[in-house]
């Protein structure tokens, strides 16, 4: 593939993931689509590593360390939405009025 392939492919995962994370009321969805923003943004980075540095060790350890950041980000997100469901049994965004409890 092209590096301009790898882009528009990228760029389209980053489209599709902040419409779904804009236009979804469920918690999951809402993370389903920063999981897919991120998954496009890593894609950019290492089709950008692979393209132009040559298969340098740099690109591979960033792309590690944004595959450690999303299993980081994802494993926060769903202990917040269990406990918000747990606390007030709301699995939407707009059953929730105020963060206070």
């Amino acid at each position: 593939m092209t590096l301009a392939s790898v882009l528009i492919v990228a760029a389209a995962l980053i489209g599709i993931g902040l419409y779904g994370a804009l236009s979804q009321q469920s918690f999951v969805m809402l993370m389903m689509g920063l999981e897919l923003m991120l998954n496009g943004g890593l894609l950019a980075v290492i089709g950008l590593w692979a393209n132009t540095m040559g298969g340098a060790p740099e690109g591979q350890l960033l792309a590690i360390i944004i595959m450690a950041v999303m299993a980081v980000d994802m494993a926060i997100g769903f202990a917040l939405v269990t406990a918000v469901y747990r606390k007030r049994q709301a699995d939407v965004t707009e059953s929730l009025t105020t963060m206070k409890h």
